[in-house]
């Protein structure tokens, strides 16, 4: 009797772990990158956040998406990167968030 009882309970607290497991449908829609790529922004940058970019990874990714003279390179204190720069031919300000956006404003 005692294996019995010994038996049902380990089959209950199997079960009732595999249940324990089942996934959740995530609440976002996907359509928005963790991470931006040459070819996609997220529409709401710059995004707030910690970022863990360098000074010189912030200036070359800036450097790579068509800006030159990039000068004034300050993190602010949103983890936003914010700095001046030119690009064709006009003196803009630029923001690099920790998602990669980057933004003329």
């Amino acid at each position: 009797m005692k294996k019995l009882i010994a038996a049902v309970a380990i089959l209950g607290a199997s079960t009732l772990a595999a249940f324990a497991q089942t996934t959740t449908t995530p609440t976002t829609d996907g359509d928005t990158p963790a991470i931006a790529t040459p070819d996609s922004t997220n529409s709401t940058a710059p995004v707030e956040g910690a970022n863990s970019f360098t000074e010189d990874q912030a200036r070359e990714r800036i450097t790579e998406a068509g800006y030159s003279d990039v000068s004034g390179l300050m993190l602010d204190d949103k983890g936003v990167w914010q700095a001046k720069a030119t690009k064709d031919g006009k003196s803009v300000a630029v923001s690099l968030d920790y998602q990669g956006n980057i933004v003329a404003n």
